[in-house]
């Protein structure tokens, strides 16, 4: 299992990106899981549903399951954000996992840069950036690829991922 990640300001459309990316990845068969980092508080759950209403009775975690698919839900109650190494473990193999977000963790990512999002680039100050998609040209040395040029793109994360052990072992020394 191999990681490589996606960083970038928001608006940059990381997300977008990875839209059009996991197709791709498909398509060459490779299967694909993501790990998403979201800045704020969110809730995948409905309020007033069963499983909403036993979190919100202090369940420490809360799974529903149906013929379609599984969903678990961990409420961390006032615990630390768990680090990038510890949601890895909770996946089931796959030949990649993208991670959006978590540009402060240690593992090797992609940048995705737009110029009318008018933010500074993240590649001079992190040393785990290896490439950069983006829409505009920029002085690197670094590999850049467009934005629009998925097989580009894939091809990029494709060359730049990482072990998961590596990953794993990268945050580790970093604690």
């Amino acid at each position: 299992m191999k990681v490589i990640g996606l960083a970038g300001w928001s608006g940059a459309g990381k997300t977008t990106l990875l839209t059009r990316l996991i197709p791709n990845f498909n398509a060459q068969g490779l299967r694909v899981s993501v790990i998403k980092h979201a800045h704020h508080q969110f809730d995948v759950d409905v309020p007033g549903k069963d499983s909403w209403r036993h979190r919100e009775a202090g369940a420490a975690e809360v799974l529903v399951a149906s013929s379609n698919r599984w969903a678990l839900m961990h409420e961390l109650r006032g615990a630390a954000e768990p680090r990038l190494p510890e949601l890895l473990s909770k996946l089931s193999a796959v030949d990649l996992v993208v991670v959006e977000g978590f540009k402060r963790e240690p593992h090797r990512k992609i940048e995705v840069h737009r110029a009318a999002n008018g933010k500074p680039l993240l590649f001079p100050d992190d040393p785990g950036i290896a490439g950069i998609a983006t829409d505009t040209a920029i002085e690197t040395r670094l590999p850049t690829v467009h934005l629009d040029d998925i097989p580009a793109v894939a091809a990029l994360l494709l060359r730049a991922a990482m072990p998961v052990e590596e990953a794993v072992a990268r945050s580790a020394a970093t604690r």
